[in-house]
């Protein structure tokens, strides 16, 4: 997923009425005052001024004495127990990349908290929890360490100092004499208190807005290699998602969303469908693009799903385009012919007379996200009127655009709708959806079994093949290349043309990303950090495809384009890919240089001879800030590909948790790698998805999977984002190593060799 920087005003003036107003209460408190902070016993400790932040956003609190924001007090994200566990409240969705560990161990270095006594949850729709430089809350684009590592340092040091001035009143000694240490504040002559003991006395304490973080050679917990809280329990099977919840006397709904996107439905017989033991209610629910869908309400799971079956649907899809990929394909090379929208211009009279010449197209197809937790989402209604409540449960990458449209949705205000954010099993950018539509349905079914006199919350489901063939899929793209270069691999003129889909049409992001017809997020990812002088030109049809960002967005498909090119470039030139790509990088390419080399010389190349039938690829590619170069061996075997190695150089700065980082840039290339996959493509025939489940929808299977060596540039510099970066180099690597194999530079996704 991807967003670029702007400022909440920005945003605001593009956001939906409610959540603009949401967000214009929640940026009207400058702070909070320290009367404003509630004690609140539990029977297990005290949190640490736990305030009312979202009464306060509705009621427009007034401005605080300290002048901090929500998002920068201690009070909505620590809470201390009388055993000293501390609980970090994280204002992003972990969905697997890691970011509850990770923010959590950036606040407990600061806070000198006892590790092992630290504990992380997620949190709400509370303003406090906006990224503070969206103004927004939202987790994607590679962004949740990266634009929170000062926010929870800052939080961490805030308690750290309410704790100390706490320990100091009560000892009557300067806070210049006290140390702390693993939950611990430690006095003169060796006096110690632990911090559970000193919670409920630091609340009393006036909120620092200026505090002094840790020189970072003093870092004790960031840097270090730290198991995942989480770890345990995922890997023992305890671990709860959205598709877990559990409420008394529940209900699951499952939906059959029209074959044809946007379609409605003509007429229905449920008869069959009743009849099926457990079923509730079948229902006729409109959609969040215009269309209906037919939802089945029962007693679990497998009777909604068996009722579901039984439905006989005839729908109507007049008016709906019906689109099919073959002539897609078509239409897509036909405006490929043609310049379009420029981005990036350059004189292209030194392509006719150009010594050297390369012509290209590449395509690639749609790709559905497919996590591992197909998308579920759980809602309660209570009351009526002014009274009515609704409590969901879901796993969503922007909670607070979700409670808005689940507002709008049942006709409630905001602050009527609880949103209890959930783990979530993967997401790849589908659980930030700006239409909510997952959300959506399910309010609207809740709403509509209410109505049917069902007052049980209702848990809609969606299985895998709802999820392939539900809509919201990384566009399909073609890209044509004109390109003259001389002999020693000099590149005189550049003419690239992309067509594809705009992601951000029609969203509330289209003033700020779509620039002059193009749509940022299709062509970033393209020169860089290459001295190439590019005309770059961009297409966007309309069909009727949902499309939606993807792992990495844009540089899915740039990154590939780029990294094979200038690998043909040094064949046809008779050049080291590494060489040339050191010697075509840009001055400001530091990052790209070090993490290129670092790769190279981990992993042998060009000093230790492959085994015969075997070749070396190379990439590098940025995206999100973060450089990764991989150098990859590769084989074909009976005829397809086969990747051996893979060794990984990544530059993202300092690595909060170094054992994170490897394991996204891990899952990063495996993903990369399924987009070469044979099977690896959403494709449509008269309007249908043909695809359904993994049968159908390749993935990597173990025996698809590479030994994956990761090793990081060393940096102290502040992080940047993994999440995404470890996907893009890697497809161009390993096709570079084919086409280093077979002569034939491979120009579609997924690979055919044929």
């Amino acid at each position: 997923m991807h967003l670029h920087t702007h400022t909440a005003d920005q945003i605001r003036a593009h956001l939906p009425p409610a959540l603009a107003h949401r967000l214009d209460d929640a940026g009207a408190p400058e702070g909070i005052a320290r009367r404003s902070f509630l004690k609140i016993a539990t029977a297990s400790g005290f949190a640490l001024g736990a305030y009312p932040l979202m009464a306060g956003a509705q009621q427009g609190a007034a401005p605080a004495a300290t002048g901090l924001k929500p998002d920068q007090q201690p009070a909505a994200f620590v809470k201390i127990a009388r055993d000293g566990t501390v609980t970090v409240t994280i204002n992003r969705l972990e969905f697997g990349q890691g970011t509850h560990t990770g923010l959590a161990m950036v606040l407990a270095e600061e806070l000198d908290a006892d590790w092992s006594r630290v504990q992380a949850v997620h949190g709400n729709a509370d303003p406090a929890y906006n990224d503070p430089a969206f103004g927004m809350q939202i987790t994607g684009g590679s962004t949740a360490v990266k634009h929170s590592y000062t926010q929870y340092r800052e939080l961490g040091a805030r308690t750290r100092a309410m704790l100390l001035a706490a320990a100091a009143k009560q000892w009557n000694v300067p806070v210049a004499s006290l140390a702390t240490e693993r939950g611990v504040v430690i006095g003169p002559g060796g006096k110690k208190l632990g911090y559970g003991a000193l919670a409920d006395a630091a609340m009393q304490q006036p909120v620092p807005v200026q505090v002094t973080l840790k020189d970072p050679s003093r870092f004790k917990l960031i840097g270090q290699p730290t198991t995942r809280l989480d770890a345990k329990a995922k890997s023992s099977g305890r671990q709860g998602f959205g598709m877990d919840v559990r409420l008394p006397g529940m209900l699951t709904a499952v939906l059959q969303h029209p074959p044809v996107f946007g379609s409605k439905v003509a007429s229905v017989d449920d008869a069959a469908a009743r009849a099926v033991k457990g079923v509730k209610a079948v229902l006729r629910v409109p959609l969040h693009d215009g269309g209906e869908g037919v939802a089945v309400v029962a007693e679990g799971y497998w009777a909604a799903k068996q009722g579901r079956d039984a439905l006989k649907v005839q729908w109507n899809d007049a008016g709906r385009e019906k689109v099919d990929s073959a002539q897609q394909l078509v239409s897509y090379r036909a405006l490929a012919a043609k310049t379009g929208s420029i981005k990036h211009d350059a004189d292209m009279a030194p392509l006719a007379n150009a010594p050297h010449k390369i012509s290209a197209e590449f395509v690639f197809p749609y790709l559905a996200h497919a996590p591992m937790e197909p998308l579920n989402c759980t809602v309660q209604l209570t009351g009526s009127g002014a009274a009515a409540k609704a409590t969901v449960w879901t796993g969503t990458q922007m909670p607070g655009l979700d409670t808005a449209a689940a507002a709008r949705t049942l006709g409630v205000k905001p602050e009527q709708v609880t949103m209890n954010v959930q783990m979530a099993g993967g997401g790849f950018g589908r659980r930030g959806l700006l239409t909510s539509d997952f959300v959506v349905e399910a309010c609207t079914i809740a709403k509509a079994a209410q109505a049917a006199g069902l007052s049980a919350p209702v848990r809609t489901v969606w299985s895998r093949e709802d999820d392939v063939r539900g809509g919201y899929y990384r566009p399909m793209h073609l890209h044509r290349a004109e390109i003259g270069f001389d002999a020693q691999g000099k590149v005189l003129a550049w003419d690239h043309v992309i067509v594809g889909q705009s992601i951000m049409a029609g969203t509330f992001f289209e003033p700020m990303m779509v620039k002059g017809g193009v749509d940022e997020t299709m062509v970033e990812g393209m020169g860089k950090p290459y001295s190439v002088p590019m005309r770059l030109s961009a297409h966007h049809p309309k069909l009727n495809v949902p499309v939606l960002w993807w792992r990495s967005v844009g540089s899915t498909h740039t990154g590939y384009v780029m990294e094979t090119l200038i690998d043909d470039i040094a064949r046809a030139t008779k050049q080291d890919p590494v060489a040339y790509r050191l010697k075509l990088m840009d001055d400001k390419a530091v990052r790209h240089r070090a993490a290129l080399q670092l790769a190279v010389d981990k992993s042998g190349y060009g000093k230790k001879a492959l085994p015969a039938g075997r070749a070396w690829g190379v990439a590098v590619h940025e995206s999100f800030d973060s450089v990764v170069a991989y150098v990859v061996e590769a084989s074909v075997v009976d005829g397809t590909a086969k990747l051996h190695q893979v060794t990984a150089g990544v530059h993202c700065n300092l690595a909060v948790n170094p054992k994170s980082v490897e394991a996204q840039i891990q899952g990063g290339a495996l993903m990369g790698l399924s987009m070469c996959l044979s099977g690896a493509a959403i494709t449509l025939k008269d309007g249908v998805v043909e695809q359904s489940n993994f049968g159908d929808f390749a993935v990597p299977r173990i025996t698809d999977m590479p030994a994956i060596a990761v090793h990081l540039v060393p940096s102290a510099d502040a992080p940047t984002g993994v999440g995404e970066p470890g996907l893009p180099p890697l497809a161009p690597a390993f096709a570079n190593a084919i086409a280093s194999l077979t002569g034939k530079p491979l120009r579609e996704l997924p690979f055919k060799l044929a």
